[in-house]
């Protein structure tokens, strides 16, 4: 006789004929055949080394072995529909936590906060700030808003919201304004350029796909994150590089002008998810966040 649990396909057959006291309705709940219930009834049988039930006229009585099982996989089948149960509504309450960066954070997702808790309200997105510090594999992490390039990790789900566009950006309050709005894009070559340690290969990304010499740069104050950077662009420090994104905003309200637009690079602004951990919410998040940066094309 084998000690190891009987298979659980057969388990669950014996459960509903016991409890509802019949193969056929068994059949039915479970969405099988009449068939496929009797042979499951018969692999559990020789599993176990006993008989569960016997005839009774046109139908089937519990043998005491199939009493004892009754009760014990009746009570054990219940407690796992109730913590299933429980699981799948706490998930369904529980906040989604999505990891960005910080610069991410303030410059394009705060403002548009109310409008996504408008149009996705059970959602209930709670924000991580974070700076190349998060994982989504990591506890009390479902998602991340990321700027990367392929190719993605194969343990996540990833979902492409856009192409990174990026460009120099500065403030009518830079000293250097007046001569750079109208200049050539090599105007650059001579400017001490704000940039952040975060994205070295922002600025020669970029002149290389405006055929600049990237070596020709000239670097001028230096910056831990791109929030700070972006922050001194707007304060007329200098001209910072950015995605496009981040200074939409800045944009319209006339705080930063992009005299020679954005360039695509090849990242990706994209959602990342563990596969172990796929959540419905996280499609809606995807297609949500695809619309506004549509939108703001």
């Amino acid at each position: 006789m084998s000690h190891d649990l009987p298979p659980l396909n057969a388990l669950r057959a014996f459960e509903a004929t016991a409890r509802l006291n019949s193969v056929s309705q068994a059949a039915e709940q479970l969405h099988v055949t009449h068939g496929a219930v009797s042979r499951q009834l018969k692999v559990l049988e020789e599993h176990l080394g006993v008989s569960l039930f016997v005839k009774d006229g046109r139908g089937l009585k519990l043998t005491d072995a199939g009493v004892r099982l009754r009760d014990a996989s009746g009570e054990a089948f219940d407690r796992l529909r109730n913590v299933c149960a429980e699981l799948t509504q706490s998930t369904a309450d529980a906040p989604f936590v999505l990891g960005c960066s910080g610069s991410l954070l303030a410059r394009w997702f705060i403002p548009r906060l109310g409008r996504l808790n408008a149009d996705l309200p059970d959602l209930r997105l709670h924000l991580s700030a974070g700076e190349g510090d998060l994982d989504p594999r990591r506890p009390g992490l479902d998602a991340l808003l990321v700027f990367a390039e392929p190719p993605w990790p194969a343990d996540m789900q990833v979902y492409g919201l856009a192409s990174e566009r990026i460009g120099p950006v500065m403030s009518p309050r830079f000293a250097g304004y007046a001569h750079l709005q109208n200049a050539p894009a090599s105007a650059l070559l001579g400017e001490p350029l704000l940039h952040t340690t975060s994205r070295p290969q922002a600025w020669p990304s970029w002149a290389q796909q405006s055929d600049l010499n990237a070596k020709a740069l000239t670097y001028g104050q230096g910056f831990e994150h791109l929030y700070y950077l972006l922050e001194a662009a707007v304060a007329g420090l200098g001209v910072a590089i950015a995605p496009e994104p981040l200074v939409i905003e800045d944009l319209k309200a006339g705080r930063l002008v992009a005299p020679w637009g954005f360039t695509e690079t090849t990242a990706q602004l994209a959602l990342w998810l563990p596969k172990r951990a796929a959540d419905g919410r996280a499609r809606q998040l995807a297609q949500w966040l695809k619309n506004e940066l549509r939108q703001a094309d």
